[in-house]
C-alpha cells in the first residue's frame, strides 16, 4: 500500500506487510516508529479505525537515534536533538490519532553523528557521540558533555576512531556499548569491519565480546544482552560469561534498529550500500548462499523460536533504516514537523494539576 498521511509530495514509496502484522499490532496494543537518515524521515506506524495500516511521516534532516520517554520521544538529527512531547490527554483523539508528538525542545549539538540514545533513571538523556567515540549527555551551554569513553581510546577527538554506535541501558543506567573496532586512529574502524566488532561494559571498561561484524543496537531484555551482528545479518545475544555471540535468526539485510517487547523483537533491515563501508562483509556470501536479495523494512522475531513471524517491507526511495522503537499502548501516532503550518496552530495550556488541553 502507499504511504498516505503526508502533507507534501514525496518520492514513490511502497509499503507492504505480512498478512498478520496488523492483527498482531492490535493484539499487542502497540505501534512503532523508525527513522531513515537516507532521506531524512521519521515514520510512525499504527492502525486506522478500520484496522488498516496508518503511515505518518515527518521530515528531519539525517534523523537517526530514537528512544522513548514517559510522554514522548527523543530523536537525533544532523546537528540537533529533538524532544517530542505528546500533547493529547489520555483518551483524547485528534482526527482518530491517539498521540500527537510535538517537537517541544531542540538542542543544538553540531554534527557529532549521534547514534543510539537512552534515558537514565533521573530522566537524563544519554547518547552515543560517534564522532568523538564517547557517551555523552546534553549541555545547556555547549555541544555536549562527555560522560564515558572506551579504554582503548587515548584521547577525546573528533575523528570517529572506533565507530562507537550502540547503547544498552540496564536498570536506568548505561550498561553496554558496541563499537565496530578497537582502533585508536582517525577513521581506523573501516579496516576492521568484517570481524573487529566489540561489546564493552560501561561500568568496568571491560571488553566482553570480540570478533563481531559491525555490531549495532545492543539491548538488555529478559536478562540477556541482545544485539544485531549487522555484518552477518544475524540477530542474537551475547553470552556474557563466555563472550560468545549466539545467533538466533538470520535476516536478509544489514541490521540496525532493535526494540524488544515481551517475547518479540522488532528489527530494522537495510539494503547495503555498494561502497567500501558495506562491501566485503560476510553478509554478501550469506545472502548468496540463501538465494536471497537484501531487503529494507522491519521484521518481528519471536524470541522463543527465532522465527520471523511478521514483517513490513519498504520498496522505492527508502533503502536504509537506522533506528526502530516500539510504542506500547499507542494505537495511532502522529507528529508535527516544520515543513507545514500545522505547528503554528497547535497550542496547549498546562493546568495547575499538570494536565494539558491542546487546541488545534
Amino acid at each position: 500500500m502507499e504511504a498516505q498521511e503526508t502533507t507534501q509530495a514525496v518520492p514513490p514509496l511502497e509499503i507492504s506487510t505480512s498478512r498478520q502484522l496488523l492483527s498482531w499490532m492490535a493484539e499487542q496494543n502497540l505501534s512503532f516508529a523508525f527513522t531513515t537518515y537516507q532521506i531524512g524521515k521519521l515514520f510512525l506506524l499504527g492502525l486506522k479505525p478500520n484496522q488498516e495500516l496508518s503511515v505518518f511521516e515527518r521530515t528531519f534532516n539525517r534523523c537517526m537515534g530514537l528512544c522513548t520517554t514517559a510522554n514522548g520521544l527523543y530523536m537525533s538529527s544532523l546537528y540537533q536533538v529533538w524532544r517530542f512531547e505528546n500533547v493529547l490527554q489520555s483518551g483524547q483523539l485528534q482526527e482518530s490519532f491517539d498521540r500527537l508528538y510535538l517537537p517541544q525542545v531542540g538542542y543544538t549539538t553540531g554534527d557529532i553523528d549521534i547514534h543510539d540514545m537512552g534515558v537514565d533513571q533521573n530522566g537524563r538523556l544519554i547518547f552515543v557521540n560517534t564522532l568523538f567515540g564517547c557517551l555523552a549527555t546534553l549541555s545547556e551551554t555547549h555541544s555536549f558533555k562527555p560522560l564515558w569513553q572506551p579504554p582503548f581510546l587515548s584521547k577525546l577527538a573528533a575523528e570517529d576512531r572506533c565507530h562507537l554506535n550502540g547503547l544498552a541501558m540496564r536498570e536506568g543506567k548505561p550498561a553496554y556499548v558496541t563499537a565496530v573496532s578497537e582502533a585508536d586512529v582517525v577513521d581506523g574502524w573501516r579496516d576492521h569491519r568484517a570481524n573487529g566488532g566489540v561489546v564493552i561494559s560501561v561500568a568496568d571498561h571491560a571488553v566482553l565480546a570480540r570478533g563481531l561484524s559491525m555490531p549495532h543496537s545492543p539491548r538488555w531484555h529478559q536478562d540477556r544482552l541482545w544485539l544485531l551482528n549487522s555484518g552477518t545479518g544475524e540477530f542474537g545475544f551475547v553470552d556474557l560469561q563466555s563472550g560468545r555471540f549466539e545467533a538466533v535468526c538470520f535476516c536478509p539485510g544489514y541490521l540496525r534498529g532493535l526494540s524488544l517487547q515481551g517475547d518479540y523483537a522488532l528489527v530494522g533491515l537495510s539494503k547495503p550500500r555498494h561502497n567500501k563501508t558495506f562491501s566485503g562483509l560476510p553478509l554478501d556470501d550469506l545472502l548468496k548462499s540463501r538465494r536471497s536479495e537484501p531487503r529494507c523494512g522491519v521484521q518481528v522475531i519471536d524470541l522463543r523460536s527465532g522465527d520471523v513471524v511478521h514483517w513490513l517491507r519498504l520498496e522505492g526511495v527508502v533503502e536504509e533504516l537506522y533506528d526502530v522503537v516500539a510504542l506500547p499502548g499507542v494505537r495511532r501516532p502522529m507528529a508535527l514537523g516544520f515543513k507545514t503550518d500545522e505547528i503554528r496552530r497547535v497550542l496547549s495550556i498546562e493546568a495547575e494539576s499538570g494536565g494539558e488541553t491542546p487546541h488545534v
